[in-house]
């Protein structure tokens, strides 16, 4: 999978979620279902300042088979606690999206 900039996930955060986020580390994620790969790649995560209810936030992108790329920007809100359980989160909320 093809990463983009750091800088691009920050603007995604913000314009998703609002407040100022600041990087501070990315963290490789790897998630499985029946045994296949369904995500490996890169979540960055933010801290998150002006927000009313997060302090944190997790963001990574993909390319789409059609070329366009897919932002995900998601809160560190309970039950979201790690960029493991965030990158859970939006393949269930997409799952259901797509039934």
């Amino acid at each position: 999978m093809t990463e983009v900039a750091a800088p691009e996930l920050k603007r995604a955060v913000e314009s998703q979620h609002g407040g100022t986020a600041t990087l501070v580390q990315a963290v490789p994620v790897r998630e499985e279902f029946e045994g296949k790969t369904v995500w490996d790649g890169v979540v960055h995560v933010f801290d998150l300042a002006g927000h009313p209810n997060a302090k944190r936030a997790y963001a990574w992108s993909y390319e789409r088979p059609d070329g366009k790329r897919r932002f995900f920007a998601v809160l560190h809100i309970p039950p979201i606690d790690s960029p493991v359980n965030a990158v859970r989160a939006a393949i269930v909320a997409e799952a259901r999206a797509n039934q």
